[in-house]
């Protein structure tokens, strides 16, 4: 994955994530969506198979490059936790 930053203001921040898919835009979207300093949040793929996806983040005026790392450590724990509950059901 490479990301770009296309624009950032106090509380804005567009950025393009090279190589990734709605996979990955939408767990980031959901979890942005719930944070009470978010208060617009979308991203938008041209065309799905030649175009990379832009994320969008508007806040309440939190620097939005620090919403974005807390919803990125987000991810990683929601995935941690899963991996531990797929370990632990695989070897019940």
């Amino acid at each position: 994955m490479e990301l770009n930053i296309l624009s950032k203001t106090d509380n804005e921040l567009e950025v393009e994530l090279k190589g990734e898919t709605h996979t990955l835009l939408n767990i980031l979207k959901e979890i942005l969506v719930k944070d009470e300093r978010v208060e617009v949040v979308f991203y938008d793929m041209k065309y799905v198979s030649i175009s990379e996806p832009i994320l969008y983040i508007k806040t309440d005026g939190t620097n939005p490059i620090e919403v974005l790392k807390d919803a990125a450590s987000n991810v990683i724990t929601q995935c941690d936790e899963f991996t531990d509950v797929f370990s632990k059901a695989v070897n019940a």
